[in-house]
């Protein structure tokens, strides 16, 4: 299993409203997000807006691309890219770029 973690940036006065969408993720997004190999995913929000996220995967751009081809995601991605600072025109999930791995004690 992959362990992926990536890192993007909450614009900081939109924090709050952040956390109230996650709270109720659309029930359609978490099952594209199981059937198309997410697992064990959580996303942690410092005061500041920074946004770490973590998940486990048996190929993550395998995962990513099976995500990219659902309607949902369209949809949630439009909804959640004003949030995020420096995307440069990207949607969120194109500008997550994994963190390297440089310990883990299992």
């Amino acid at each position: 299993m992959q362990r992926v973690c990536f890192l993007l940036k909450v614009r900081a006065e939109r924090t709050e409203e952040y956390r109230a969408r996650h709270a109720e993720v659309w029930q359609e997004m978490r099952e594209a997000l199981t059937a198309s190999g997410w697992h064990n995913y959580s996303l942690f929000l410092r005061e500041d807006g920074l946004l770490v996220g973590y998940l486990e995967t048996e190929d993550f751009e395998r995962a990513k691309t099976a995500m990219e081809a659902t309607e949902v995601n369209a949809r949630w991605q439009a909804e959640m890219g004003g949030f995020f600072e420096e995307l440069d025109g990207r949607r969120p999930d194109e500008a997550m770029r994994p963190l390297t791995e440089v310990f883990h004690l299992a």
